[in-house]
């Protein structure tokens, strides 16, 4: 994706290196002071409860789009703690403002090198912050070692009523290649860390929680194989491009500390203590051991679809220090249904990353993994056509390649549901979900466009499969004319039908339907069994109709894109939950003749959802009202 290697065409320029040099954040506190001139910070100034209470605070102030925020006092700790820093896109672009475009230019360096070669001069600029990637080892600059503390000196902050402890919400983890040691081949990943609770010794053990396609994953087998304990540093704050670049997706190869350093214009300085990398920009440094086998239960967590994720084991890491530059401040954020503050980094990565992706996968125009589905749970594509322009007649055959190659791209292959087209309208685009599904759903041959991939692994996050990591994945290709004019009211006929009631509909094509609590598959068969029957009476009165969602609340479903895309999308297993009228297998094809049904039901193997405390949330009014350090938000 990104290439920094533009040493040839840096070389060629004899013009001082600081010319065009903007400056980056050297702190996290130096990032929160420029966002508080700007009137985009807000100081709490009242004590806090680091359980439950920041974290609600911060939810309700993300969702009135207010401000970052600085915790001045901290119930049971003498640091401060910052929350809300990427909370708006807007907010992201000016943490940024000297060096998104530079970013962009060394990607499309990338995409099209021989344009450096062509207009030197021009691509300058991003062939000298191309300079910033280069880490400093300086071992004489350190800052974060200023003071040396334990874990429970720390801002413990539990986020959800059912999470297992306090967390990290916001850690660079940092490991190395146990053969190829040193920061060229590190891995930098923002993987959760459980602080106290469960099985954990306070301040000498916490949980590292990782999922699939995860660097930090190769780094632990290989330690593993050799029977050596993988040594792990995790940092806390430091400049806001570094906890970016902890997040960026980049391919295996492409350093993250080199990215930080780009982005941040400011190369990522390091040092290293009793052989565990230290980032010396950093607020606090954690470094310990994970030992092969070694494991512990993690969690629950409230996370990122809207649920908690369950208790599960996960690596343990066993503590050796922990440090903390003078007046550290501990950056958190707050992750639940979206859209929360994880929303705005992945606006900010896919404006980083800008046609990127669509370079690394021949015939792919355009890729979003929709935000109000959980992410991963739903992956809208637009790809080309150009395998047979001689037929006369359009159906899909190159963007089922595609497809191929995006569920086997590294974390494009935790999609559970893809849909893609090649789209003849240019207008056309996947960041409009509603009227990209409807695009698709006008097109769709069901008994030809669906192609279910069972048994296979899916997002760690994701409980609607059959285990952890497990479940299935469908892809939906349609390309072609237009087949159909979608519904847009309810069939008059569904309204004195038995089993599911109060059909709504939601969008053109797409009807919401309520039914009983589900209580098994076994159940579920039978009863959905019983309705197609009788729904197929009514062969010619369902015209329009694509798809039916069988849901707990109809109504909610139906009130919103937001609600449906959300309940349909994270709870269902696509080949356990997905059936239609007329539904039959043939070589091994399912399809149906009908509409496709959608159990999106929350099944009793399900994760809870997420709910705020009643309690804790009247407790937090007092800062909001009059006289209060967050009056007017």
């Amino acid at each position: 994706m990104l290439n920094f290697a533009v040493e040839s065409v840096a070389s060629e320029l004899t013009l001082q290196s600081n010319y065009f040099a903007s400056m980056g954040y050297h702190s996290l506190e130096q990032c929160l002071l420029d966002l508080e001139k700007q009137g985009q910070l807000r100081r709490v100034k009242e004590e806090v409860d680091p359980c439950l209470e920041m974290a609600a605070i911060h939810l309700r102030v993300h969702e009135a789009g207010g401000p970052a925020l600085l915790f001045e006092r901290v119930k049971g700790s003498r640091f401060r703690a910052a929350s809300n820093i990427f909370g708006t896109l807007e907010r992201s672009r000016f943490i940024f403002r000297d060096t998104l475009e530079r970013v962009q230019q060394l990607i499309a360096l990338k995409n099209d090198p021989m344009q450096a070669l062509k207009q030197p001069f021009r691509h300058f600029s991003a062939a000298v912050s191309a300079l910033k990637a280069l880490p400093l080892r300086d071992p004489r600059n350190r800052p974060v070692m200023h003071q040396q503390l334990r874990i429970s000196d720390l801002p413990l902050i539990r986020h959800w009523p059912q999470d297992g402890g306090a967390f990290v919400t916001l850690p660079q983890v940092y490991t190395e290649d146990i053969d190829h040691p040193g920061i060229s081949k590190a891995n930098l990943g923002m993987y959760r860390v459980q602080l106290s609770g469960n099985n954990y010794t306070l301040n000498r053990e916490i949980g590292l929680h990782y999922q699939l396609h995860r660097g930090i994953g190769i780094h632990q087998t290989k330690a593993n194989a050799k029977g050596q304990p993988l040594k792990v540093s995790c940092f806390v704050g430091g400049p806001p491009a570094h906890t970016v670049a902890a997040v960026m997706p980049l391919p295996e190869g492409i350093s993250e500390t080199s990215f930080a350093g780009v982005l941040g214009n400011r190369r990522f300085r390091y040092l290293y203590d009793d052989g565990y990398c230290i980032s010396a920009d950093a607020d606090f440094v954690i470094t310990g051991e994970v030992h092969p086998g070694e494991n512990k239960p993690e969690g629950p967590f409230g996370d990122h679809l809207g649920y908690y994720s369950l208790q599960h084991d996960f690596p343990v890491m066993h503590v050796h220090r922990v440090f903390a530059r003078k007046d550290a401040i501990w950056p958190f954020t707050v992750v639940g249904r979206p859209p929360q503050e994880d929303t705005s980094f992945g606006q900010l990565i896919h404006e980083i990353s800008g046609a990127a992706i669509p370079q690394e996968i021949p015939g792919l125009k355009e890729v979003h993994a929709v935000d109000a589905a959980g992410v991963h749970p739903l992956l809208l594509a637009i790809g080309s056509e150009r395998y047979t322009p001689y037929m006369p007649v359009k159906q899909p055959a190159e963007i089922l390649t595609i497809a191929n190659h995006i569920l086997g791209t590294g974390q494009l292959s935790l999609a559970k549901f893809l849909f893609i087209t090649a789209a003849d309208d240019p207008s056309l685009s996947t960041k409009d979900p509603g009227r990209f599904m409807q695009y698709v759903l006008e097109r769709i041959d069901l008994t030809r466009d669906i192609h279910f991939h069972t048994n296979t692994t899916i997002d760690t996050l994701d409980y609607s499969g059959t285990g952890l990591n497990a479940g299935s994945k469908v892809v939906f290709a349609a390309y072609g004319e237009r087949k159909r004019e979608l519904a847009t009211e309810v069939p008059r006929f569904l309204s004195g039908m038995r089993f599911f009631t109060d059909p709504q509909i939601v969008m053109p094509g797409v009807l919401s339907l309520q039914a009983d609590k589900f209580i098994s598959y076994e159940q579920a068969r039978v009863s959905i069994s019983a309705w197609k029957e009788e729904l197929t009476e009514h062969r010619n009165e369902w015209a329009g109709i694509m798809l039916i969602v069988l849901s707990d609340d109809s109504a909610f479903t139906a009130a919103s894109l937001r609600n449906f895309l959300w309940v349909t999308f994270t709870r269902c297993n696509p080949s356990h939950d997905i059936d239609g009228i007329g539904a039959f297998v043939e070589n091994k094809h399912w399809a149906c003749t009908g509409p496709m049904i959608i159990d999106a039901r929350i099944k009793p193997h399900h994760a809870p959802v997420l709910e705020k405390d009643p309690a804790v949330e009247k407790k937090i009014d007092r800062l909001f009202a009059r006289g209060g350090s967050l009056e007017g938000i």
